[in-house]
This record gives structure tokens, sequence and C-alpha cells, in this order.
């Protein structure tokens, strides 16, 4: 159980303030839209991401058990943290 509690704290910090978040808000902003159609659509959208996220990592697992896959996801994030820092500085408008 403490794994689950583990995994719900470190999704719960991680999407505070992110990119997904401030969406959210933006469409909660809205007169026009009831907050709690945006609190459902948004809460499905996260289901389904994680739900494939867990799918993509079962089957990874299953013809990957040769690669440490923490090694490889923590690489991929270092990877897309670096190339959005770099587009970041490049394409800053002045």
């Amino acid at each position: 159980m403490a794994v689950y509690f583990t995994v719900f704290l470190t999704i719960l910090i991680a999407e505070l303030g992110d990119k997904t978040q401030i969406a959210v808000m933006s469409y909660g902003l809205d007169k026009k839209v009831s907050n709690w159609g945006v609190f459902l659509a948004s809460s499905c959208a996260l289901t389904v991401s994680s739900g494939i996220a867990v799918l993509a990592a079962s089957m990874a697992e299953r013809y990957l058990t040769q690669i440490p896959l923490k090694l490889v996801s923590g690489s991929l994030f270092l990877v897309l943290g670096s190339w959005t820092l770099f587009d970041y500085f490049t394409n800053k408008s002045s």
C-alpha cells in the first residue's frame, strides 16, 4: 500500500504547476463552461494518459528486460528537459 501512496504523491506533486494544470485552470476560468465538466474531462484525460503509460511500461518490460528501465526513463526525461531548455533559449524573442 505504501507504494501506491508514493505513486499518488509523486504524480500529484509532478502535476501541480505543470502545463496541464495551467491548461485546466484556463478552461476553469471560462464562465461559459461548467467547472465540474472541466474537472471530469481533465480527470478522464489524466486517467487515460496514465493508463497508456502503464500499458507501455508493461509492454516495454517484456521486451527490454536487459535494459534498466529506470535508467532509460531518467535519461529520456533529461534529454527532453534539455531539449526544452535549448529550444527556449535559442528561440527566445527579444
